[in-house]
């Protein structure tokens, strides 16, 4: 399936515009920045790597000339699992960063307290998706870094 197979469905067709890319970017930044910010809750430091994530998802979403239907449900999720087809992440690192979305769901919706290790790997993965976003930016879409 690719990302036109979406379009109407949960995405729609736009013209990138860099200067967004570049707030997404920063914003990812910051959010990741606060995520490792040790005097706040673990699942406030999540929820920040989390955004992070979703930030990038989302940039390189536009990067490649789509966003998401915010008004259907599963944005996050359609953001997440297309980044499969926006960088080439592959499937098995798409599958994680849509288990943090998962855990974030679980933690927003229940209360449930979020580990030490769920919140590391969030930050982790939130670092990682970063390098790669910027990378696959420099090489396909530089005037959007």
């Amino acid at each position: 399936m690719t990302l036109d197979n979406l379009v109407g469905n949960t995405l729609e067709r736009i013209e990138a515009e860099p200067e967004t890319i570049r707030q997404l970017l920063g914003a990812a930044e910051r959010n990741l920045t606060d995520a490792h910010v040790e005097a706040i809750s673990h699942e406030n430091r999540f929820d920040a790597a989390y955004k992070a994530i979703m930030q990038l998802a989302n940039a390189t979403l536009q990067a490649n000339g789509f966003r998401t239907l915010t008004s259907r449900p599963g944005h996050h999720m359609t953001m997440i699992q297309s980044l499969t087809r926006t960088i080439g992440l592959d499937r098995e690192q798409m599958i994680l960063r849509d288990s943090l979305r998962k855990q974030r769901n679980v933690s927003d919706y229940s209360g449930d307290p979020v580990s030490t290790s769920a919140m590391q790997t969030c930050i982790d993965n939130a670092q990682t998706l970063l390098n790669l976003t910027k990378r696959w930016l420099k090489v396909n879409r530089p005037d959007c870094l």
